[in-house]
């Protein structure tokens, strides 16, 4: 009963905003004197904000925000709450701008709700975190240490065990199907344990069994399907948890069994770590999380429910996002089996049809980096980034407007990977257009045209996992084609519906003919 009033009432009013939107028009006049707000609806924002805030815990909301866009241009403001504006930056030069030559000013993270504040420790998280000493301590941890270029090879093991457990489960579909050497093949639930075997290992280290594994990707999977409903919770609390309070008593629940299952494992890094004394060396990220020291508290250490919260959101953002990028990537694949074989034969002139793909072959394919970046450009894991907020204490300037300290700045990538003067027939999945040379360029890979790369232009500077994003995404995805030949199902051509998650996934999970390659 719960979940139908929730789904209900944001199904009614998207549709009730889609059409407020459109009877509202901009206002004209003088420019003011001083700098003020980026412009936006404002007249109604007592009633659309909260109706927003709402509606964007469940559906996509994008096409608001794209009309919004259409009026008040590439930064405009809209209202979640009376005294909390928003402001959206839909232009990939403003967002540089913003985020690199400007990162410093808009540094910060807005205040979280209620919902963010239990699974992070009451923003001490990275990515909830607000600017300071503790959030610098802990993101140069994570990527001079756990994310680092020069740690990737620490991981190479898992990830070959992973591709070699998802080549498995591929297999095994396929003779359960006994379809005579091929079979239809629903890669979701296998991409899941194969990442989060690799994650995993990269979070709590060697010798966790199967069991293991599978206990954290099931409690990581239910979380990521549910945290996004659990955003309306810090819609008026003492209201919203008696209203929803199934949804509140479940958010407990996850909280709960979080530590139930990480803190034993953090436990046993601890324990490795006093056996080993001075030979102690980092393998892991809770090995890093372990000799942390709090600058602002005298120094100490991090507490076991700090690091559980850290945990959770190593094993939320990179796996659910890569997953989300494969399954995308793979199902463009599909739709384009002359992209596949292109692929393929790449794949092959580099490997050779015996050998198995190893780290140090992927900077010799191109195309596969074109194919995957491709794939990040036409459905990015997240419509928006996560929100950044001024740093100074009077807020900040953006391109002549005024960003109070706090207000959210939410960057529109979705609508930037869409942007038609940027990219050519944005709607096409075409990899040759991140090809140096390539008919029909738009993206230098040297970096010359970092500008039309927004979001993924700024590389390290914003995102410090590029590197093992683009490095999961090329390996596994390398394997996948290397091994199998994935064809439309007969009578069922892929579906390219999105469904709104921590990332947004494909609404129906892609089914493929999957046939062996020789």
């Amino acid at each position: 009963m719960e979940d139908w009033v929730y789904y209900s009432l944001s199904m009614t009013i998207c549709i009730a905003l889609s059409f407020l939107l459109s009877s509202i028009r901009p206002a004209t006049g003088k420019p003011a004197a001083k700098p003020s707000l980026p412009p936006g609806p404002t007249a109604l924002s007592l009633l659309l904000g909260p109706l927003l805030l709402l509606a964007w815990t469940t559906f996509n909301i994008e096409p608001i925000i794209r009309l919004a866009r259409s009026w008040y241009g590439p930064v405009f403001t809209i209202y979640l709450l009376p005294s909390f504006p928003v402001i959206f930056v839909a232009d990939g030069a403003t967002a540089r701008r913003v985020l690199v030559q400007c990162g410093a000013a808009f540094a910060d993270r807005p205040p979280v709700n209620l919902a963010t504040r239990i699974f992070n420790g009451d923003q001490r998280s990275i990515t909830t975190g607000t600017y300071g000493p503790l959030w610098r301590v802990l993101r140069r941890n994570l990527s001079g240490k756990a994310l680092h270029p020069s740690s990737l090879r620490r991981y190479a093991a898992a990830r070959r065990a992973a591709v070699s457990g998802l080549t498995a489960g591929i297999t095994q579909q396929m003779h359960n199907e006994a379809g005579g050497g091929r079979a239809v093949v629903v890669i979701q639930g296998l991409l899941h344990h194969a990442i989060f075997h690799v994650f995993a290992r990269m979070c709590f280290g060697e010798g966790h069994g199967d069991g293991v594994v599978a206990s954290i990707t099931a409690l990581q999977r239910e979380f990521l399907s549910a945290v996004v409903g659990f955003q309306v919770l810090g819609v008026c609390p003492p209201l919203t948890k008696l209203v929803f309070r199934h949804r509140w008593k479940k958010m407990l629940s996850l909280r709960r069994r979080q530590e139930e299952v990480f803190i034993p494992l953090i436990r046993a890094r601890q324990a490795r770590r006093d056996a080993s004394g001075d030979n102690f060396a980092v393998d892991c990220y809770v090995d890093s999380l372990l000799g942390l020291r709090i600058p602002e508290d005298g120094g100490r250490n991090l507490t076991e429910s700090e690091m559980v919260s850290l945990c959770s959101e190593f094993l939320s953002g990179g796996p659910d996002s890569t997953v989300t990028a494969l399954q995308w990537t793979m199902a463009n694949l599909v739709a384009q089996p002359e992209i596949q074989a292109k692929l393929r034969a790449e794949i092959r002139h580099v490997v050779g049809a015996e050998a198995r793909i190893q780290d140090e072959h992927l900077p010799r394919m191109p195309y596969l980096r074109a194919v995957v970046l491709e794939g990040l450009r036409r459905h990015p894991p997240s419509r928006f980034t996560l929100p950044r907020a001024a740093t100074e204490g009077g807020g900040a300037l953006l391109d002549g407007f005024s960003v109070p300290r706090h207000a959210l700045v939410n960057f529109m990538l979705g609508g930037m990977a869409m942007d038609e003067a940027v990219w050519r027939d944005p709607k096409q999945f075409r990899p040759e257009r991140f090809l140096p040379g390539g008919e029909g360029e738009d993206v230098d890979l040297t970096g010359s045209k970092e500008i039309k790369m927004m979001p993924f232009g700024a590389g390290r500077r914003i995102c410090p996992g590029i590197d093992v994003s683009l490095l999961h995404l090329e390996f596994f995805v390398a394997n996948l084609v290397k091994d199998f030949e994935w064809r439309e199902v007969p009578g069922e051509p892929v579906e390219f519906g999105e469904r709104l998650e921590l990332t947004t996934v494909m609404r129906r999970p892609l089914r493929a003919l999957v046939i062996p390659c020789c």
